[in-house]
């Protein structure tokens, strides 16, 4: 498209009204075409032309100038940078040559950070005596000594694999370089093996964290294992972050999950209610409701009393799995005030439900208007939405029954708003059948408008799955989990990784269990 000349780049003497006038319709066409091209563009699923600020250097010196002068450069506020250090070595230098009859004015400090990365090797010689009775005795090894490779050697390989994203053949490729006499299989077997320790924490953090909320944030994504689809499930808040990959991302899955590690199956009250809701068949309920208060301890028990129920219909094997699964959650002390946070995915619908925003919004968000009229009433819409997202920010900080009526009404007058925009229309309605899970900051505003802390915290498996790819064996997959949770709850605990990976691998355990710090934390 040729470009249009300035009025500016025109001399005076044939600035016209007509050669005015026609370059501000030449203007206003070129617009209307880009904007036709862009429309065109998004129908194909293509991008539009993308909006690119003039560069800086267009600029007049004088305005560069001033913005040099009135903003400053990011970290340029003086601060003492080598105050909080442990200094491990001094090294005292006097100059070259000091002339006679020269007065010492003390030392002027200047600091050097580095590290030390080299082989340390210990040969352990035990000596062996034989006593006069005969036996034969020996020096035992120290504790801290399991196996032919030293605690920082086995927490490195920890850290880079599970912080750095490290592939095992680089860190093998890194170790060899650094002359470590050491195998793949070494490596593989630090990283998978012997790691109960680990995976007893991770799993009692689920049950510190369960106990001590007051809401969670639940999502999940694909994560491969042995060449076939899986799915990773990350329940969390504030406290801690929990990882566990399964095969089905259902909402049998996350009721297993939310038992924290127990296996039974409880028919009561809970479950009997659940199965009612679900429009579980009278004849079938019956069945159930005489075995109420009856435990099953273990999924073939459960599988067992299924089929002495006759009951093979898949949707109704479901709905009574999903009941007992509920009424053993609550059974084992599950807090029924507490809310679970989520996208809006339907497996997370259960006890005390609340919708993202975000997510909610992303279904107008996603529409595009094909006319003037249904633009603006598109826009509108979007304006008075996050209007009542602010307002519903405020409301959490001061929360009165006044604010909550009139939330509730605009709520009520956006979704049921008749535009002449079809599509929108239905959005509304969707929005409107979720009030209640929408508005759950009403009753509670103590909980998060959105999801965005899980998005952000399973973006860390994300990112491994990318590096790595899937998981081979069950040891891997369960080590993938355990160390994701470990790492991201530190974090959020404010616990250096690799201090805590050298605490347990040491056996010193300075730093205290993470499910108590989640508890203590709570407080």
């Amino acid at each position: 498209m040729a470009t249009i000349p300035k009025i500016s780049d025109i001399p005076e003497e044939q600035r016209t009204e007509v050669v005015v006038m026609l370059l501000e319709i030449i203007s206003q066409q070129q617009e209307i075409i880009q904007q036709l091209k862009d429309e065109i563009a998004r129908f194909k699923g293509q991008k539009p032309k993308p909006d690119i600020r003039p560069s800086k250097l267009e600029q007049g010196q004088e305005n560069k100038q001033k913005e040099d002068r009135s903003k400053k450069r990011p970290g340029s506020i003086k601060r003492s940078k080598t105050k909080g250090l442990q200094i491990h070595e001094t090294k005292q230098i006097s100059p070259d040559t000091i002339p006679f009859g020269s007065r010492f004015k003390g030392y002027q400090d200047y600091v050097v950070q580095d590290i030390d990365i080299s082989c340390h090797n210990i040969r352990y010689r035990l000596e062996c005596w034989r006593t006069p009775e005969g036996k034969h005795i020996a020096g035992k090894l120290p504790e801290e000594v399991d196996g032919h490779f030293g605690s920082t050697l086995v927490s490195y390989i920890l850290y880079q694999y599970h912080h750095a994203h490290v592939t095992q053949p680089l860190i093998l490729e890194q170790l060899e370089e650094f002359g470590v006499d050491i195998s793949a299989g070494q490596i593989n077997r630090i990283i998978t093996e012997g790691k109960e320790r680990f995976h007893t924490e991770k799993e009692d953090i689920l049950k510190a964290g369960l106990e001590a909320s007051g809401y969670i944030h639940v999502d999940d994504t694909g994560a491969r294992h042995e060449g076939r689809n899986g799915y990773c499930t990350h329940i969390g808040n504030e406290l801690f972050a929990w990882f566990q990959s399964a095969e089905s991302k259902s909402r049998i899955n996350f009721l297993e999950l939310l038992r924290a590690g127990h296996t039974d199956y409880s028919i009561n009250a809970d479950a009997l209610d659940y199965m009612e809701a679900q429009r579980f068949p009278g004849i079938q309920l019956s069945k159930f409701t005489a075995l109420c208060d009856t435990n099953f301890e273990s999924l073939p028990k459960w599988k067992e009393n299924l089929q002495s129920l006759h009951i093979t219909d898949e949707r109704h094997i479901r709905i009574a799995t999903e009941g007992a699964l509920l009424g053993s959650v609550l059974d084992h002390g599950f807090n029924r005030r507490l809310v679970i946070v989520s996208d809006d995915a339907g497996q997370f619908d259960v006890l005390l439900h609340a919708l993202c925003w975000v997510h909610a919004e992303r279904i107008i968000h996603r529409l595009v208007g094909f006319s003037d009229r249904q633009k603006e009433a598109l826009e509108e819409i979007r304006g008075r939405i996050w209007e009542l997202y602010a307002e519903m920010k405020d409301y959490k900080k001061f929360p009165g029954e006044e604010k909550k009526a009139l939330i509730e009404e605009k709520f009520d007058e956006i979704c049921k708003s008749k535009t002449c925009f079809i599509s929108l229309n239905n959005a509304l309605k969707r929005l409107h059948k979720n009030k209640s899970e929408l508005l759950m900051v009403l009753e509670r505003p103590d909980i998060p408008l959105h999801n965005n802390l899980s998005e952000n915290d399973i973006r860390e498996y994300v990112k491994k799955r990318k590096i790595s790819g899937s998981t081979r064996s069950d040891p891997g997959r369960r080590c993938r989990d355990t160390f994701t949770s470990l790492k991201k709850t530190c974090r959020k605990l404010g616990i250096s990784f690799w201090k805590y990976l050298t605490d347990r691998i040491t056996g010193q355990n300075a730093i205290p269990l993470l499910p108590d710090l989640v508890r203590l934390r709570a407080l």
